[in-house]
């Protein structure tokens, strides 16, 4: 039957090329969809970052030829989009893994008061060599409740 209606069968099912466990195609470069839409957003992150940085390079260059002392506040500005997007990258952590094991926590992670969050048995302050300093922290609380009272001198007769 195949024959009389000239139907090939394709045997375009070759596997993903990021090994996800899904069929890609030629098309899309031998991706699967998903790693394909991944692909193609982090290409068009890739060009803008790398405009930016074009930008923040060459915009400096021709201030100094058009004036003889640029101001701070311009140079600052032509710089500031390129740092604020590489410390945002940099400082993004997921918050869902233990700080010391790196064990999925989930749900049920306890935020330590240094900032990290710890499974059920790193969370206590010995268990992870937690960095905040409990001791100076509970000596202000006591001296915060407990004012010194000082009795008036008495004069002299």
């Amino acid at each position: 039957m195949a024959e009389e209606q000239n139907w090939e069968e394709t045997n375009n099912h070759t596997p993903c090329a990021n090994n996800c466990g899904f069929f890609g195609s030629p098309t899309t470069l031998n991706l699967c969809s998903k790693c394909y839409k991944d692909h193609c957003v982090k290409e068009q992150h890739m060009s803008t970052a790398k405009i930016a940085v074009e930008k923040s390079f060459s915009q400096p260059q021709h201030q100094i030829e058009s004036s003889s002392s640029p101001s701070s506040s311009s140079l600052a500005t032509a710089l500031a989009p390129v740092s604020t997007d590489s410390v945002v990258a940099v400082k993004s952590q997921p918050r869902n893994r233990c700080g010391s094991c790196k064990r999925r926590v989930g749900l049920t992670g306890f935020t330590c008061r240094c900032g990290t969050t710890f499974c059920g048995t790193h969370r206590y302050p010995e268990q992870h060599a937690c960095t905040f300093d409990f001791k100076t922290m509970g000596k202000e609380a006591i001296a915060k409740a407990n004012p010194v009272v000082k009795g008036v001198k008495l004069e002299k007769i």
